[in-house]
């Protein structure tokens, strides 16, 4: 294998360990919340896995909801979805079995006000059926019918489902001036 060299005229730096960069020091302040979502999509029924959150929630009470959450540090997005959708609804997907359906960049959350980035996938293969696993958070988790979604439904969210079974635009911005 040939070694690069240096052309006529230029100088190649020599290392210098004394003066390395430190490691930077977490952005916390600053970060933008990592979130994922899944449409569990029966194509066969027209069909897909919702979860309407209880009286109770921190977000959105009594709204209905895709099974969505926020990424734990170092973990990757896929499995942040699996995590959180086996969590939520005791459905069993394989990260590579989730396609991405649509991105939401919002500006700001109730627990993003730096903002927060969702990676909503779309799940056509999963085992299990839909159970309500987390009860303190949502009361009703079901199969809805794609033609007939709630109304009162999380926007950004709803948005994502709408535009993915439209096949529509495939990134939404939300609370950017």
């Amino acid at each position: 294998m040939p070694i690069n060299r240096p052309t006529k005229g230029c100088t190649v730096a020599q290392p210098n360990t004394d003066d390395q960069p430190k490691a930077l020091k977490p952005a916390l302040e600053a970060m933008t919340l990592l979130v994922a979502a899944v449409i569990v999509h029966d194509t066969a029924a027209n069909r897909v896995v919702l979860l309407q959150r209880s009286r109770n929630a921190k977000f959105a009470q009594g709204m209905w909801d895709l099974p969505v959450g926020k990424s734990e540090p170092g973990e990757p997005i896929t499995e942040t979805a699996v995590r959180e959708l086996y969590e939520e609804t005791g459905l069993t997907v394989k990260p590579e079995a989730l396609k991405v359906a649509h991105i939401i960049h919002g500006a700001w959350g109730v627990e993003a006000p730096n903002g927060f980035l969702t990676v909503v996938f779309a799940a056509h293969e999963w085992t299990g059926e839909p159970e309500n696993r987390e009860p303190r958070k949502h009361d009703h988790v079901c199969w809805v019918d794609a033609d007939a979604l709630p109304e009162e439904f999380v926007d950004t969210t709803a948005s994502a489902l709408r535009r993915y079974l439209a096949d529509g635009e495939q990134v939404s911005l939300d609370g950017w001036r």
